[in-house]
């Protein structure tokens, strides 16, 4: 008889500890849903290049928006590596770029400057906060490599990762804005396989 008894009592003792497990692991998960990740990976051609696009989600977090707001340049970073791949353990690299794609705010103007050398010299001007986040997240016709340098047949693999950049600031103003100083957020790669 008190055996049967405690049976219930073990399986509800059991069955806190699991709620109490899934509520020390929710925050975590809630963590992970918010990370930056690239989405909407596409390889695509000219008649004379290799081209990616892609878009960078959850970039812009509450520090990297206070940051901007105030005025604070902020630079995403973007690296891309394409890989000619083989039966073997070693791929050899055959491209490797870095872009980057920088945002500051004009407060006299209320407009944001969104600098993307690899794609146009001047920067781009808006004073919608959302389109700026457009221009910083969204990677197109970007050329990865010349297609006279892929062979046909052949097995490639690219490589692609972002990287939302501290901000440097003067010593100086370290003390004022002490919130930007302390992020360095960066995605996974992203890999992608194709022949060509």
């Amino acid at each position: 008889m008190t055996t049967k008894m405690l049976q219930p009592a073990k399986q509800v003792c059991l069955f806190l500890i699991l709620i109490g497990l899934f509520q020390l692991f929710t925050p975590v998960i809630i963590q992970a849903d918010n990370d930056p990740v690239l989405t909407n990976i596409k390889l695509a051609n000219t008649r004379d290049d290799l081209l990616t696009y892609f878009e960078i989600n959850n970039a812009f977090t509450e520090k990297i928006t206070r940051a901007v707001q105030n005025g604070i340049p902020t630079t995403f970073s973007f690296y891309i590596s394409l890989y000619k791949t083989s039966d073997s353990w070693v791929d050899k690299k055959i491209a490797d770029i870095e872009i980057a794609s920088t945002i500051k705010y004009n407060s006299l103007k209320q407009e944001y400057a969104v600098v993307r050398p690899w794609k146009d010299e001047k920067p781009s001007v808006t004073q919608s906060f959302e389109e700026a986040k457009t221009w910083m997240t969204s990677i197109d016709n970007l050329a990865v490599i010349p297609l006279k340098h892929l062979v046909k047949g052949e097995k490639y693999q690219i490589r692609i990762k972002a990287q939302l950049t501290r901000v440097t600031l003067p010593f100086s103003l370290h003390y004022v804005f002490f919130f930007v100083s302390f992020w360095d957020v960066e995605t996974d790669w992203y890999l992608i396989n194709f022949t060509y």
